[in-house]
């Protein structure tokens, strides 16, 4: 395994952002390569830091692709795939999760690093049909997020970022992810006061 994962890496140096692209696209949908699109993209953006954000958009455009086959997967028979690739309690505390936060279901998986589940929020999208555009803005923001992240610390520390990455990157991610969590709550809390307020003066004015 680790002498396919050196090969990948290598060809995907060679390839350059093309290469990023397909590697996104693969992890995102058909195969699991864990942390290697982050490797990539630091050792990438410390190579040639005036491409970080064409290296960047490259990774986000190849995970979304991926993301989307997934999505239409679980379009077309979802449920099937989830109940055989996934345990059980953790397709039920997805779809309750997604119940209560909608677009956050997928954008806060997006920023967090492996081993974190990812595949099975994305699944679940499809199963229960998130309006395309939702899933979309919440994959691009959470993916783009992330990869430029790891690319302002790949120009600023160099290679030596994807040890900073591998010491810290989960903790980081976690706040991230918490801080968007909480804005996300803290919209729909507004929201909702909102609706109830205009509600009680439409009762007023009708009455």
């Amino acid at each position: 395994m680790s002498r396919i994962v050196e090969w990948v890496q290598a060809a995907t140096l060679q390839m350059g952002g093309p290469g990023l692209f397909i590697v996104a696209f693969l992890d995102s949908s058909l195969l699991s390569l864990p942390e290697i699109n982050d490797l990539l993209i630091i050792v990438m953006v410390a190579q040639r830091k005036e491409r970080m954000i064409y290296y960047v958009l490259m990774a986000m455009a190849g995970s979304m692709a991926g993301c989307l086959l997934m999505y239409y997967i679980g379009r077309k028979g979802g449920e099937a795939l989830l109940a055989r690739r996934f345990h059980q309690h953790h397709v039920e505390r997805a779809m309750k999760f997604y119940a209560r936060y909608g677009m956050l279901t997928i954008l806060v998986p997006a920023l967090l690093p492996p081993p974190a589940p990812f595949k099975v929020f994305v699944l679940l999208a499809g199963v229960v049909r998130m309006p395309l555009l939702v899933f979309s803005t919440a994959i691009g923001v959470g993916r783009a997020l992330r990869y430029l992240a790891e690319g302002i610390l790949a120009i600023r520390y160099g290679q030596a970022a994807m040890d900073y990455v591998n010491a810290n990157g989960e903790a980081i991610s976690v706040i991230v992810a918490v801080a968007v969590l909480a804005a996300g709550i803290l919209y729909l809390a507004l929201r909702y006061w909102l609706a109830r307020r205009r509600s009680a003066t439409y009762n007023r004015t009708d009455s």
